[in-house]
């Protein structure tokens, strides 16, 4: 995590991280109109971000579009502050997050990235088999499928989200519908896609996220728990559901 860290010392990288949590999915233009530098040094502090995996870029046309990467954050959230604080101070700032729609011109309005030591089918029955999910995912008591639809319930049995899988192709990519009930019977569907790539003895997990509705910038640290707890089940056999 040395890296992490060393990222986040620098004024400058923070002011950086700052705009990214304030509005998801900015451009290179976007991001130098708020600082006093040249457009080569907010390149260079770019890169350093993008090195230590605070954030994820996606190229859509002409454009470079940077996005807010919770994923490490939430890691060393829950390895060395939890720890030290009681459950109830226990938050995480609202790092943003929206969801997506598959389109070849679209940019997600949420993206995170994170490395997972497993192997590519380890990883697909996580995100699929829903014995696997109701193991990790910090929100729900019990998960069934029915036809491509998941079903995440709470310990009173209700449904609280819904995911249809839309589109899939065998370890490396899933397309799905993401409905959260848990804000109201009318709210609105959104779309979520994970994409699963094999780098030697782990797998790079990216989940883009699209069409988010208003209200919805919070789904940000929720991804970033079902990242951390995914990874610490896959790589450990615990996940962190507990902790959240």
């Amino acid at each position: 995590m040395e890296h992490i860290f060393k990222a986040l010392a620098d004024p400058t990288r923070q002011k950086l991280l700052d705009a990214l949590r304030q509005k998801d999915g900015q451009t290179l233009t976007d991001l130098e109109s708020s600082l006093d530098m040249t457009r080569f040094g907010v390149m260079k502090h770019l890169k350093l971000l993008e090195d230590a995996n605070l954030i994820v870029t996606r190229k859509s046309g002409r454009f470079k579009y940077h996005y807010l990467n919770a994923a490490p954050l939430q890691d060393v959230m829950d390895r060395w502050v939890a720890p030290f604080l009681q459950p109830q101070a226990k938050a995480l700032a609202d790092l943003r997050a929206k969801l997506e729609k598959e389109s070849k011109m679209s940019k997600p309005d949420f993206m995170m990235q994170t490395f997972i030591r497993c192997t590519q089918d380890a990883l697909w029955d996580a995100l699929t088999d829903p014995n696997e999910i109701r193991a990790h995912h910090h929100m729900c008591n019990d998960v069934r499928l029915h036809d491509s639809t998941l079903s995440f319930l709470n310990p009173n049995g209700d449904t609280i989200m819904k995911q249809e899988i839309t589109k899939s192709d065998p370890k490396s990519r899933i397309e799905l519908t993401f409905v959260p009930l848990f804000m109201g019977p009318d709210a609105p569907a959104s779309h979520v896609v994970y994409l699963i790539e094999a780098q030697g003895d782990q797998c790079k997990l990216t989940i883009e996220h699209f069409d988010m509705a208003p209200g919805q910038q919070g789904f940000a640290e929720g991804w970033a728990k079902v990242a951390t707890s995914l990874k610490s089940y896959l790589e450990t056999g615990e996940p962190l559901k507990a902790a959240m």
